[in-house]
Parts: C-alpha cells; structure tokens; sequence
C-alpha cells in the first residue's frame, strides 16, 4: 500500500503490472482505486474480461468517463483505458476440439463453465454431435 500511496501522490511516471485476471481482487485492485481518477494515468488491458467483471465496466464506461464499483465503492474512471487482444493464455475454440477430439476415453459429460452466454452455446453447438458424452452449460 506503501507503493500505492507514493505512486497516486508523487505523480511520477512509472508502469505498474499488476495482475488479477478480471480486476475483481489482488493488489490491481488497490492501484486502481488510487489511479483511474487521474487523466493523467492509463490503464492496458491485455488480457479478455468477461461482462460482469470489474475490468470489463473499466472497458465499457472508462471512455465515457464512467465509473466502476471497486470493494463496494464507486470510482470514477478519468484515466485513459486501452486494449490489446490477442495475449490470452486461454485456449481458443478450435484448440479446445482438438484436445476434446483427442482425448483416447471420451468423457461421458462436458460441462463449459467458462465465458460470455453467447460463446458457450456456439462452443456447445460445435460440440454437438462430434463427442459421444453430453454437453452442458450449467
């Protein structure tokens, strides 16, 4: 917090890497609620976040001088927000049939528990009729 601090105050420029997935816990969290308020400060985004989650509202609404809620309290996002694609460590679609395909015992049931709404069905739909088991979306 000490870094924190000295970082919102001193006004120096600096890069700060701090990850947490989708912005909803860990130490980006803290430097977050001390930096979006600045416009002289940006925030880069590298990796995908889903709808729902902190960072996607930082995506969504930083543009538009928005807000995000951050441990129950509002932040205003003044900072400058940006976005690379390409840098996830998930697989795509078309690695996961391949695995899923490869697997020598089928798996009677598979469950897809990870993205947007929208993804997953076209993802269980691809898998329809190409794995024996069941595909579900809980």
């Amino acid at each position: 917090m000490n870094a924190v601090q000295y970082l919102a105050s001193s006004h120096r420029p600096c890069v700060v890497l701090a990850g947490s997935g989708m912005c909803a816990g860990g130490r980006v969290v803290n430097y977050l609620k001390a930096l979006l308020g600045e416009a002289r400060n940006d925030v880069l985004f590298v990796g995908y976040q889903a709808a729902g989650t902190p960072g996607r509202a930082i995506l969504d609404y930083g543009p538009r001088n928005g807000w995000v809620e951050l441990d129950g309290e509002r932040y205003t996002i003044r900072a400058r927000v940006h976005q690379v694609s390409g840098y996830s460590a998930h697989a795509g679609q078309r690695d996961l049939l391949d695995f899923i395909e490869g697997i020598p015992n089928p798996p009677e049931e598979i469950r897809i528990v990870h993205g947007d709404a929208v993804a997953k069905q076209a993802f269980a739909d691809k898998l329809a009729g190409r794995v024996p088991g069941r595909v579900l979306i809980p």
